[in-house]
């Protein structure tokens, strides 16, 4: 065992410190941003399930809608979604053209008997959007779906939030956006695909501020090819002067086998294990120390956001979307390959494009994968959530699990967990472990799988 401390120099005594158990992180687990994971997605669960969802929406029920753009300017080497480069501005077109399309059809089915709550915006880069396009597909929402203050978010590409965008957010009512910094070092912005100087995150920031947003979130990554600690740092320190309302921390994962566009980075550039382990450790314990409250264990709020506020309430939640304070348990999905979850189903759309738009010209669900949620899927899934979310899980709807609770013993022997009268509690010192200790409770992951990353 090595600890790694909040400085990352040898541990002092009283220092905060994670204990390193890289056994114990050296199998591939899921993210959890669902259970069943997107593994267990099937072709026998797609349209007629969907359709079966919609219907069965009791009315007046509370709804998240997101909708996915597919699209960026520029490709990053190291993004994992599902994105496609908008170098020609009729297929772009012709795309909003069918979400819009899919949004007819969508309030066909159940405008009238639910209440649009949040609408979030994500792709890809909904910013790669000509402004008046998306001016119209907000609009067309908002009026489809009845309310017309809903809590309105969308995520943005700083090297194309510029001209117009730079002012309609506060137009349309949008009141929450998230910037995909990742790192300012400028060689490791070479080295994954993503050159972005500091003045333009520091003018953009300043823009968003102007345009009304209140809740900015600014996404960050270790992990990344020729990334040292003292890199991490750095960009951290400029993000906090730049003060977001909310930071992820997110730990890169190589999946090149899954993920081509990968393939352009230098897997020798790349820290190992432990290095990932260290980054996390020291961006952890900085973001802290700023002041912000830790929110599961990559995610970190100042005190009176939102989130920070359901941390510790107890009523955060996570999805598709990661960890989140929405309280909806529907979730509708549109676009190519969104994402449709209500506590029965799990549904995503057709991922490829030409196929999406066939299938929507023809008036049918665009659902081609999910899976059905049993009882046991239910329970187990709330367990994960609330372990992920910080919570004490209560292992008594379980019956008992042998192979669950052999898993389970390596982290209770290390102290990164506790069980006392049926609940489960990742400590402090767990906090790293929280999606292995999940994984414990995943009935399908008998087997590791190249398609999850890191545990950290």
């Amino acid at each position: 065992m090595t600890l790694i401390n909040a400085s990352g120099m040898r541990p002092q005594q009283d220092s905060p410190m994670w204990p390193y158990h890289p056994e114990l992180l050296a199998r591939p687990v899921p993210r959890y941003t669902s259970y069943p994971t997107a593994l267990e997605f099937s072709p026998s669960v797609g349209a007629e399930a969907q359709l079966e969802a919609l219907q069965r929406l009791p009315r007046g029920t509370g709804i998240s809608l997101y909708a996915h753009i597919p699209f960026c300017k520029i490709i990053c080497w190291y993004c994992g979604c599902n994105t496609h480069r908008a170098n020609k501005p009729a297929r772009v077109e012709n795309y909003l053209e069918v979400l819009q399309a899919e949004i007819d059809w969508l309030a066909g089915r159940v405008g009238g008997r639910v209440r649009l709550d949040r609408l979030s915006f994500g792709g890809g880069s909904p910013n790669s959007l000509e402004p008046a396009g998306f001016v119209r597909l907000v609009g067309q929402i908002i009026s489809l779906f009845g309310n017309d203050r809903p809590e309105i978010s969308v995520e943005l590409d700083p090297r194309t939030f510029e001209g117009e965008w730079r002012t309609l957010l506060g137009k349309v009512g949008i009141s929450r956006a998230s910037f995909g910094v990742q790192t300012l070092e400028p060689d490791v912005q070479k080295r994954v695909g993503r050159i972005q100087p500091l003045e333009m995150i520091v003018e953009g920031t300043k823009a968003l501020r102007d345009s009304g947003v209140r809740s900015l979130n600014f996404d960050l990554m270790y992990g990344l090819p020729g990334q040292t600690t003292d890199h991490l740092l750095h960009t951290i320190d400029q993000a906090l002067e730049l003060g977001p309302d909310r930071i992820a921390l997110f730990g890169y994962a190589h999946v090149p086998q899954q993920i081509p566009r990968q393939r352009q980075i230098d897997a020798h550039d790349l820290p190992g294990m432990e290095e990932r382990f260290r980054s996390a450790a020291l961006g952890h314990a900085r973001l802290v120390a700023a002041g912000y409250q830790a929110v599961g264990f990559d995610h970190f709020a100042k005190p009176d956001d939102p989130m920070a506020v359901a941390a510790r309430n107890g009523t955060l939640r996570r999805n598709f979307q990661g960890f989140t304070d929405d309280q909806s348990e529907v979730l509708l999905g549109v676009g190519a390959t969104a994402i449709t979850c209500t506590p029965e189903l799990i549904l995503q759309n057709e991922k490829n494009l030409g196929q999406y738009r066939e299938l929507v010209a023809e008036g049918l669900p665009p659902a081609t994968l999910g899976v059905r949620r049993t009882t046991d899927d239910r329970e187990r899934g709330l367990i994960i959530e609330e372990l992920l979310c910080g919570r004490a899980a209560d292992l008594s709807v379980m019956a008992e699990n042998g192979l669950v609770e052999l898993r389970l013993q390596p982290f209770l022997r290390h102290g990164l967990c506790t069980l006392a009268d049926n609940r489960l509690q990742v400590t402090s010192a767990g906090l790293p472990y929280a999606r292995a200790i999940a994984s414990c409770f995943d009935r399908y992951r008998n087997h590791p799988s190249e398609r999850f990353s890191n545990a950290i």
